[in-house]
């Protein structure tokens, strides 16, 4: 479809968030406290799994990734945002606009299938106990990290170019905070239909076929547990998934909220919460959520304080 207003774009706006001036001050703060955590968080993570030879493990190996996905996934958007708060211009070049698109693709698509290989790696070590280390070898865990960082890739850059044949309409306001790719498409003037089916075939392979993985593999942690019940089998589960559960809940909650969960009323506003706690939020409490709940991660970071505490 090609419109009257069909004209070149040099830049897009972003709408941002909708706060009041007065409170401008104080949101800056908060956002630059919940990204600095994240990054320092994240950090932390990457650094005591890399200083503690105990943790040299694939499910420590399979976490170091995804916290480092999760620090390049929340400076995909955030450093933006502040940067229009603080200067109250909203605006952001084409290429950048594109360029922010694609990263956000692969990083988020990255981290669905860390957690796939996260979610696998629990699965063997509870259902096949005995044969954990040839299953689980260093081989198979690099492969899978490799293999995920090869798919997310593509996926982002395939979706990246179909954007650059499209033209833009004179109305280049994106409501939201980032350079999202449903609402780019909004923006356009020419035919949309090839990236809408490209979406529709390639993103659910991306998004559905991972969350489809990580149902099959607890349902058969789970079932494997209540053949033979028992409160250390239980416990086991609990201890050994519990971390992983909750970042799934997590990410996969926000994105079900956020995508196919469309509402009639408020839809610019719960699109722009949403994706508060999808780039944000999620991101800043997931090393917590490791790092609290897992007593060998909390035990690595006592003795790197202790070290240090030494030196």
């Amino acid at each position: 479809m090609t419109g009257n207003n069909q004209t070149i774009i040099s830049e897009f706006f972003l709408l941002g968030l909708p706060i009041p001036p007065e409170h401008q001050h104080l949101f800056y703060a908060l956002f630059l406290t919940m990204y600095l955590t994240t990054v320092l968080g994240n950090l932390v993570i990457i650094i005591v799994i890399r200083l503690d030879s105990h943790l040299h493990t694939p499910m420590y190996f399979f976490l170091s990734n995804l916290s480092f996905s999760d620090l390049c996934f929340s400076s995909v958007t955030v450093p933006k945002l502040l940067q229009n708060m603080k200067s109250q211009v909203s605006s952001i070049p084409y290429a950048a606009c594109l360029a922010q698109t694609y990263f956000f693709l692969f990083f988020a698509d990255l981290e669905s299938f860390l957690l796939v290989a996260m979610a696998y790696d629990h699965y063997v070590a509870i259902c096949f106990p005995l044969h954990y280390s040839s299953i689980m070898s260093p081989k198979l865990c690099v492969s899978l990290v490799v293999l995920s960082w090869v798919l997310t890739m593509s996926h982002a850059m395939l979706h990246t170019l179909l954007l650059t044949r499209l033209s833009f309409c004179e109305n280049s306001v994106i409501p939201i905070f980032f350079c999202d790719l449903s609402a780019l498409l909004k923006l356009a003037c020419s035919d949309i239909h090839i990236n809408e089916l490209m979406i529709l075939i390639i993103g659910g392979l991306v998004v559905i076929l991972p969350f489809l993985l990580l149902i099959v593999s607890y349902t058969r942690i789970i079932s494997s547990i209540l053949k033979v019940p028992s409160t250390r089998g239980i416990h086991k589960v609990f201890s050994t998934c519990g971390s992983h559960l909750s970042v799934v809940s997590l990410f996969y909650g926000t994105i079900i909220g956020l995508y196919l969960c469309p509402s009639a009323n408020d839809s610019t506003l719960k699109d722009t919460v949403m994706s508060i706690m999808y780039t944000v939020v999620t991101p800043m409490l997931n090393p917590f959520i490791y790092s609290l709940r897992n007593k060998d991660m909390k035990g690595a970071l006592k003795q790197v304080l202790q070290m240090k505490a030494v030196f």
